[in-house]
């Protein structure tokens, strides 16, 4: 396969000694470098030099696929025109998706008791409400607002109700609109809302699997979007959910951020974060605290 792309074998590249990590593949710290630049240029994800182990051994899959010999071979693919595709495996390989439902469910608990209900009582009468879990991995939580909604307006998805689901990566986009998940994936769903919720689904001739029901697939709409790119969402949003993802962007970028979600947000509307987050930059201005990492916009500029 590795003549196919094109790409030099290069076992005399340089010794084991300049590797900055034990294995396979001599993995120097310009390769680290290379890599860790493309990342921040497509996703906005800064990686220290002491996350190259990690780098390492999420990638070393990808050389072994490829028929790579090196990790400058790699990099030399990466930066070729045909490189694009490898680009977005790569990407996909270095970020987390470790997610749960119901994660943090405080946040879900204060949109159930106090966001949602004037929300929803509003889309009784025609309103429209808009909500959007940015980074949205496998699925996990724009089903668990969807669950949210539901248990509150079951016909919420026959009204103008509706969650945007979005994720840099393709993939995981993919299992989420599949809304597919193994038994092990649902412990954090309570048994009613697992019953009402999910059906068995033995399709594949595998058993302990669920699909998300109908009302759930059509309240939730996955898009693949990458957050330091263009946002197509014309309208704003009542409620945004980035939770533990511009913690892996550096300073300047999460602030960024922050002042792109303060002007997507309605008036009012909710902003809920990870644990390990905090606002940052100008939009800090915008927004008032209303529980732990959950925000409240004030309106103003962007409003």
């Amino acid at each position: 396969m590795s003549a196919a792309l094109n790409v030099p074998r290069s076992k005399a590249e340089g010794s084991r000694t300049d590797s900055i990590v034990e294995g396979e593949f001599v993995f120097r710290a310009e390769d680290f470098r290379r890599i860790a630049a493309m990342l921040h240029a497509d996703a906005g994800i800064f990686l220290p030099e002491a996350k190259s182990t990690l780098v390492y051994s999420r990638l070393v899959k990808r050389l072994r696929i490829l028929g790579l010999e090196s990790f400058r071979d790699y990099c030399a693919f990466l930066d070729e025109a045909g490189g694009a595709d490898e680009r977005q495996q790569m990407m996909a390989a270095l970020t987390t998706n470790v997610t749960r439902f119901f994660r943090e469910p405080h946040h879900f608990e204060h949109l159930r008791t106090t966001v949602l209900p004037p929300l929803l009582e509003a889309a009784k009468r025609g309103g429209r409400v808009r909500i959007w879990s940015a980074g949205c991995s496998k699925g996990h939580e724009p089903y668990s607002l969807a669950m949210t909604v539901l248990s509150l307006m079951p016909d919420a998805a026959d009204r103008d109700v509706r969650i945007l689901a979005s994720d840099i990566d393709p993939n995981v986009v993919e299992e989420g609109r599949a809304g597919r998940y193994d038994r092990g994936a649902l412990d954090g769903v309570p048994p009613a809302e697992l019953k009402r919720f999910f059906r068995p689904d033995g399709g594949r001739g595998e058993s302990g699997w669920f699909s998300a029901t109908d009302d759930m697939r059509r309240l939730v709409a996955f898009r693949e979007l990458n957050l330091m790119g263009q946002w197509p969402m014309a309208g704003q949003f009542d409620i945004i959910f980035c939770r533990n993802v511009v913690i892996y962007f550096d300073e300047a970028t999460q602030a960024k951020i922050w002042e792109r979600f303060s002007q997507k947000l309605l008036p009012g509307g909710t902003l809920c974060i990870g644990h390990s987050e905090r606002l940052s930059g100008s939009a800090q201005s915008r927004f008032t605290n209303v529980g732990i990492t959950i925000y409240r916009h004030a309106g103003g500029k962007g409003a």
